[in-house]
């Protein structure tokens, strides 16, 4: 490892960020670790170009769905006392808006064996969403539906 190398890593290791960010000018590696030279991006683009379009865009509405599910106080291992305190409906209508748009966009592009269970859940978020509002939207109206149509 050379001094420079020592000198970067000490710099931008969590117990100096102020050492970091006065050490190096903006936009420098320091800055921004994963362009640090350590063959990081690199791998992670190799890694990336063999996983399916398919598969990453399965992976997005997943992580959509999660965090609108949450949102909703629908998270599993919560008690319900739990879930209530995690419940966010505008936050979650972001997400399932968020997610309608990426479903109905993709839709053609993954077919309809991967589109369906997406539709599904998306769908299932909305019932979600409305059943948890105090003040349901109205039809056609609730988060996503610009998209999908109304669900009732």
């Amino acid at each position: 490892m050379t001094d420079d190398n020592a000198n970067h890593h000490d710099a931008a290791s969590p117990a100096q960020p102020a050492a970091a960010a006065a050490n190096s000018p903006a936009g420098s590696p320091a800055e921004h670790p994963a362009q640090a030279g350590d063959g990081f991006t690199a791998q992670a683009a190799r890694d990336i170009s063999e996983v399916p379009a398919v598969e990453i865009i399965g992976a997005a509405a997943v992580h959509l769905m999660s965090a609108a599910a949450v949102k909703c106080g629908l998270a599993e291992e919560d008690t319900p006392e739990q879930a209530a305190a995690h419940i966010d409906l505008d936050e979650a209508r972001k997400l399932i808006h968020a997610l309608a748009g990426l479903v109905t966009a993709a839709a053609t592009e993954v077919g309809d064996h991967h589109a369906r269970p997406l539709r599904d859940g998306l769908r299932s978020l909305q019932l979600a969403f409305r059943e948890a509002s105090s003040h349901p939207d109205a039809p056609g109206k609730g988060p996503g539906e610009k998209f999908t149509g109304p669900v009732a």
